[in-house]
């Protein structure tokens, strides 16, 4: 694993050091932040360092604990038993991700309880046994606070077994960098995308779903990268994710008019 490329990931605080930290001394990760922030690239670039294979799980309401334990299966006329995406973690000392934590029922994350503690222990009452994870296994698991609802949100239980690793948009300088990077456009096209991400941000508007997020910038510069007039590509790619309301859209439209009018083609896009 040591011989791929590293996932692009620059750092912003101390997050390597706690998160490697952490890992050593066996302890689950809950990673803070909003939608698009780069957590996922943060969790990919930390078992590459740590030469750990990452095991990843995008959580949901429909998640069972079937889904991430595992369950019996007929195959060939025979009923076996087939490890779900936990297990094979726990088995193999992999870095097990669950992405949204919080999108999944209650009833299914108290499943982690055992292996968030000392115990770090996995019980499958299916195959009336318990599992001690291999070593290098780590549990991280994510969320998205600004979503948080009586109904949504982590269990303090849950929350006080974990270190909290907190991440959000990174600086403007740093995120330009990623932009250029992760999209292949050039560094002053990038400052632009990011300059536009700023303002967004900036809003205070009921009918936006979201910020612009770090993601919804790459995906822009990545439509510009294929030849698209850099305003056209904002707005398909940031305006339209972000708000169904036609006037907020409109503003948007103003924002990108604003932040990313000129000569696209001279930016290459």
């Amino acid at each position: 694993m040591g011989r791929t490329e590293r996932p692009y990931y620059l750092p912003v605080g101390n997050e390597e050091q706690v998160f490697g930290a952490a890992f050593r001394q066996r302890l689950p990760v809950l990673l803070k932040g909003p939608t698009g922030c780069g957590k996922t690239s943060f969790v990919q670039a930390m078992a590459h360092d740590l030469g750990r294979p990452l095991i990843t799980v995008a959580c949901h309401d429909d998640l069972t604990t079937a889904d991430l334990v595992g369950r019996f299966l007929l195959r060939g006329g025979e009923t076996e038993w087939v490890d779900g995406p936990l297990t094979r973690a726990v088995r193999d000392g992999a870095i097990c991700y669950l992405d949204e934590v919080v999108e999944a029922r209650q009833d299914t994350t108290v499943v982690l309880h055992p292996l968030a503690d000392h115990r770090r222990q996995l019980p499958i009452d299916r195959l009336g046994v318990t599992l001690d994870a291999a070593p290098g296994f780590c549990l991280v698991v994510s969320y998205n606070p600004g979503y948080q609802s009586v109904l949504k949100d982590l269990k303090d239980s849950t929350r006080q077994r974990m270190v909290a690793v907190e991440l959000g948009f990174p600086p403007p300088d740093v995120e330009e960098k990623v932009v250029a990077h992760e999209a292949g456009v050039d560094p002053a096209v990038a400052a632009r995308l990011v300059g536009l991400g700023q303002a967004v941000r900036r809003l205070e508007t009921p009918g936006l779903r979201e910020v612009a997020s770090t993601r919804v910038l790459i995906a822009a510069g990545r439509l510009a990268a294929e030849g698209l007039p850099l305003r056209a590509a904002a707005r398909a790619a940031v305006a339209g994710p972000l708000t169904d309301d036609p006037a907020v859209g409109a503003g948007l439209a103003q924002m990108i008019d604003v932040y990313l009018g000129g000569d696209d083609a001279s930016h290459g896009a």
